[in-house]
């Protein structure tokens, strides 16, 4: 069974993951079929680790990680590549995978350009 993690930064503030708590909720909502989890860098659980072991337990076999990230900075360069190893070698069963930050993608890029837009018309 294939999943997804959608994977933020984190923060200290509780409320900063109020859009993150949404989206999961959106997409349940929208592919009940699919399981998604969050997972935090830091600072918030769950992390990468504690997710991916959720789905594990609820019979994922191949979990994609989507990094709800803006761009590649270095927490996606340099950190985020050790602890997917760090937790493919703790799960040997899962298979895991990544994509690139959602904000490369032009589709996200566009969406951003649109709400700007309706904001000078609003």
């Amino acid at each position: 069974m294939k999943a997804i993690i959608l994977f933020g930064h984190g923060a200290r503030d509780a409320r900063w993951r109020e859009p993150f708590d949404r989206l999961v909720a959106l997409w349940r909502a929208q592919h009940p079929e699919t399981l998604v989890e969050l997972a935090f860098l830091e600072m918030m659980e769950p992390t990468l680790e504690q997710a991916i072991a959720s789905l594990s337990a609820a019979g994922a076999s191949e979990v994609v990680v989507v990094p709800v990230f803006f761009g590649q900075g270095g927490h996606l360069r340099n950190d985020f590549p050790v602890l997917l190893a760090d937790c493919q070698a703790k799960f040997p069963a899962i298979a895991l995978s990544a994509t690139p930050a959602v904000g490369e993608d032009d589709a996200v890029l566009q969406a951003i350009i649109n709400f700007g837009i309706q904001a000078l018309v609003s």
